[in-house]
């Protein structure tokens, strides 16, 4: 089925419309932040601002990643935090790397109506 002008000057816009803004969004991106000596990034300024102090004291990646997991508890609860998991890369200063994989899990006894009264209803 041949496309008439009308649809082809529409689709046209359309992809015109969508595509636009997004190329507004890359060209706008800040360039790569680099640090000399260490960095910190969180959601919350505050928390990296608690990282960074951990880092200037002596601390390491590991202290100052301890650290801003419970500035985040105060300062940006939302997130789940102190309880929940997540994943960390580790290099070494001899180079080497190692991954920790720290997800969340159940206790072996859990169910899912642990937390139900007998209506069903959260207790």
């Amino acid at each position: 089925m041949p496309l008439n002008r009308r649809t082809l000057i529409a689709a046209s816009l359309s992809i015109t419309f969508v595509l636009a803004p997004l190329t507004s969004v890359f060209a706008a991106s800040p360039a790569p932040a680099k640090g000399e000596h260490g960095m910190v990034v969180t959601a919350q300024h505050l928390a990296s601002e608690v990282g960074i102090e951990v880092l200037k004291k002596g601390g390491n990646a590991v202290d100052a990643a301890v650290a801003v997991g419970y500035a985040l508890a105060v300062v940006y609860p939302n997130a789940g935090n102190i309880g929940g998991g997540g994943f960390m890369t580790i290099r070494f200063k001899d180079g080497k790397s190692t991954f920790l994989d720290f997800r969340e899990r159940a206790p072996l006894a859990a169910t899912k109506t642990m937390y139900l009264d007998k209506d069903g209803n959260p207790a």
